[in-house]
């Protein structure tokens, strides 16, 4: 209220008016929008609640103790970490480009499972026979079985065919079928193995509770124990979360408004009033910069040697007390004999490289590039010697 009672009553009378209109062309545009969730989406899909949705399915494995996972990325990348234990579950995919065909293949042949369903899963699949149905059928049909694997011991069936089946080889094992076209088939590619359904009724919201639909369900998944099973949502579409079904107009509508509200504000306030705080003092020099300063003073005086002589004394005291040593002078060798004992790991080349250290220190005509080197080579020991001293204190 503070806000409105600072505008001027011309600026408030304006941002109200357009306040109420992005609110009514909300709630207009989200009424006359088309709800993703309804009964006429025919997509199986394990976001839709509706009754051709498969949101029931999905959570039924979740809850009952199933390892599942939405899988939304491209296909070749669940094929690259695709093995023996992999089941995939293909519900009515929507056909993109050949490297669809590439992954399955691939899962396939790293010995996973594949479920597939209508006449694109059945075409997705290598080897597929699929072909469209022969009959005509706008309701359920109760399916007959035929094998003698257990998915035909599922019991009483019930589907609506989309498609139907070519039994064109004698691995092609028909489990059910629907007035002689065959409506369940399972087959084995490779190491893999292939389960085809004619359509996905019986995993659907609307159908799985029915007769034994659930269980040819669990059935064509195989065990559940060890397996990782991933239900595609990749070839579905855009299909990334929950908030997918919420895009359309009525979000275009309200981000509209939303920018044009703030716009308004933006305008209304800044047009009259300046900044609110003091501009911020200049920052300090950073401890890069003050490096960069210091070497520079120890290139000019020439003193390469001086660095050295310092880096030196800091890490024998620091290895000293590493030791139990403190406040001895050391030598080279001294300080070698001492640490190598307790870290053998520093290596054969420790008491050298310290005697040119103390040689170093001496020299008043030590190269810049020598005494990086030396002082990089002491930074390497400590850092090795530490590493080694907190892996024996665990």
């Amino acid at each position: 209220m503070n806000i409105l009672a600072s505008l001027d009553s011309k600026d408030r009378t304006l941002m109200l008016i357009c306040l109420s209109s992005v609110v009514v062309l909300a709630v207009l545009t989200g009424l006359l929008a088309r709800n993703q969730n309804n009964d006429d989406n025919p997509l199986p899909g394990t976001y839709l609640t509706g009754r051709h949705g498969a949101r029931a399915a999905y959570d039924l494995l979740q809850s009952g103790g199933y390892s599942i996972e939405r899988w939304e990325q491209p296909l070749s990348d669940l094929a690259a970490e695709a093995n023996a234990r992999t089941v995939v579950i293909l519900a009515e995919p929507q056909l993109t480009g050949v490297d669809d065909f590439k992954a399955i293949n691939q899962i396939l042949e790293r010995g996973g499972r594949v479920l597939a369903t209508g006449i694109n899963g059945g075409r997705l699949v290598p080897d597929g026979a699929v072909q469209g149905s022969t009959q005509f059928r706008a309701a359920a049909c109760k399916l007959t079985p035929q094998g003698l694997d257990s998915l035909a011991g599922s019991g009483e069936v019930w589907m609506v065919p989309a498609a139907s089946w070519r039994p064109s080889s004698p691995r092609y094992r028909v489990q059910y079928n629907c007035a002689g076209d065959p409506a369940v088939v399972e087959y084995n590619q490779g190491p893999g193995h292939v389960v085809w359904w004619a359509s996905s009724t019986p995993l659907e919201n609307g159908a799985i509770g029915r007769a034994g639909n659930l269980d040819m369900f669990l059935n064509a998944l195989g065990t559940r124990e060890g397996h990782s099973f991933y239900w595609d949502e990749s070839l579905h579409g855009d299909v990334r979360s929950e908030w997918f079904y919420a895009r359309g107009p009525a979000m275009n509508m309200l981000i509209i408004g939303l920018v044009a509200l703030g716009a308004l504000v933006v305008f209304s306030f800044s047009r009259r009033r300046g900044p609110v705080r003091d501009l911020p003092l200049p920052a300090r020099a950073t401890p890069q910069e003050f490096l960069e300063a210091l070497g520079s003073l120890y290139a000019k005086a020439g003193a390469s040697s001086t660095a050295v002589g310092l880096a030196y004394e800091r890490f024998k005291r620091n290895m000293g007390a590493l030791c139990g040593l403190n406040g001895m002078q050391l030598n080279a060798q001294q300080l070698s004999d001492a640490l190598l004992r307790r870290f053998p790991q520093a290596g054969k080349n420790l008491e050298a490289d310290l005697a040119a250290c103390e040689a170093a220190m001496a020299d008043d005509k030590l190269a810049p590039k020598r005494a990086l080197a030396l002082l990089q080579t002491l930074d390497n020991y400590g850092k090795l010697i530490r590493t080694a001293a907190a892996l024996k204190q665990h």
